[in-house]
């Protein structure tokens, strides 16, 4: 199979990248592993729209796919240059799966959309990746891309492609997010929550917590919770078939405690687990520019800026940490720019990377690896990858200030600062 651009994962960078390729007359192929496009927010269920908006202004930072898409779910208007709170809610998982299938049916003369499919091996020749073979149930599928973009999350295409990459050492933790029915609300059901996690803690019986975070989003009587904490390397098989157990292991034993233990919980049921963990950093992907934790804190301007980010330094202990998220609370920043050099890949001159394994450290990436930023990262590499295959030329050789113009023409990349 021949195609101009081959989009690796259909999370939101994948989302976005996809869109964006289509959209500006690629030929592509998307190549997703769930039956449903989305990644964090559908198949981990974490359902808040994290860096469109800066935390103290409020003012819109990213635009293009990522706004119409929240203006398509009723949240937000299509020109909004506001948004409160910074970190809107979807309002339903599902709604979102539906919107992702509209957008990308809306492209299907120029897309194709491979669902319950895994790209597993890449071959290269010289500085380009000539072949990913794809996994799925009709065999082994050869793809010959002009361009790919790794929206893997974890930079499985470059890695197998013999791009450098950093990894590091512990990786935050995992999350598997999970749902509980049938609460009595009550001013001090979080604290009450909190409490019986550290007994259960103490006495052995959960390794790890943060929180709980829960919200009665779903329902009047649905509890959206996110509170588990398992340590391990995503990349490693072993390690990820142990964590989505322990998850689920933790998030029952979070029920019984909670249900034996914390009033308003008596009359509860367990809803469910959503699909698969939620996983915050394996590899990253080393390109032409490292984006840094000093290019955040002084809010750095690019020439070649395709992005902007905005969310705060946000990184997870492998530890118990009641009431809270993080050991420390982490860096806001003012807006700041992601250049074009960080989402290209050293070595191979036809792949593009978007989402959390771009070329960040790892305190950068803690903040760029967010839903909205990692959309907008996806957008920018489709665009690039579309003009690339328009001019006949690979990435590595597009000057990012002309795929910059090209976002800024279709309302979308690095928004312009005050």
């Amino acid at each position: 199979m021949e195609t101009d651009v081959l989009v690796c994962g259909g999370g939101c960078a994948g989302l976005g990248a996809a869109l964006a390729a289509a959209r500006n007359g690629a030929k592509v192929v998307l190549v997703e592993r769930a039956g449903f496009a989305g990644g964090i927010i559908t198949a981990a269920g974490l359902p808040f729209f994290d860096g469109i908006a800066h935390k103290t202004s409020g003012r819109v930072v990213v635009k293009g796919i990522a706004l119409e898409m929240l203006s398509r779910l009723g949240v937000c208007p299509p020109d909004a240059t506001t948004i409160r709170p910074h970190n809107p809610m979807i309002p339903h998982v599902d709604r979102f799966k539906l919107l992702a299938d509209e957008l990308l049916v809306e492209q299907r003369d120029r897309l194709r959309v491979l669902f319950h499919s895994f790209a597993c091996e890449a071959t290269t020749r010289g500085d380009r990746i000539e072949e990913v073979r794809v996994a799925n149930k009709a065999g082994l599928t050869a793809i010959r891309p002009k361009v790919v973009i790794d929206c893997t999350g974890d930079g499985d295409i470059g890695a197998w492609a013999g791009a450098p990459f950093e990894k590091a050492t512990p990786l935050m933790p995992m999350t598997l997010h999970f749902r509980i029915g049938h609460v009595r609300k009550s001013p001090d059901l979080t604290r009450l929550c909190r409490e019986s996690l550290v007994k259960a803690h103490a006495d052995g019986k959960l390794k790890l917590f943060y929180g709980p975070g829960l919200m009665f989003h779903y329902a009047d009587d649905e509890v959206y919770f996110h509170a588990i904490r398992v340590s391990g390397d995503a990349t490693d098989p072993d390690d990820l078939t142990r964590a989505e157990m322990q998850g689920r292991a933790d998030a029952w034993t979070m029920f019984e405690t909670w249900k034996r233990e914390v009033p308003g919980f008596e009359q509860s049921y367990f809803v469910g687990v959503f699909p698969y963990i939620g996983i915050r950093e394996t590899r990253r992907i080393l390109g032409p520019h490292v984006l840094t934790a000093e290019d955040i804190r002084q809010s750095r301007r690019f020439e070649d800026a395709v992005a902007t980010g905005c969310w705060y330094l946000d990184i997870h202990p492998n530890s118990a940490t009641p009431g809270a998220a993080q050991l420390v609370e982490g860096f806001q920043p003012e807006p700041y720019d992601i250049p074009y050099r960080s989402i290209l890949a050293n070595r191979i001159s036809n792949l593009l990377v978007a989402g959390r394994c771009h070329s960040a450290t790892r305190e950068a990436a803690s903040s760029t690896r967010v839903t909205v930023t990692a959309m907008a990262l996806g957008q920018a590499a489709g665009t690039a990858a579309a003009l690339a295959v328009e001019r006949r030329t690979t990435p590595h050789e597009l000057n990012g200030r002309d795929v910059r113009e090209k976002l800024h023409q279709q309302h979308a990349g690095p928004v312009l600062p005050n």
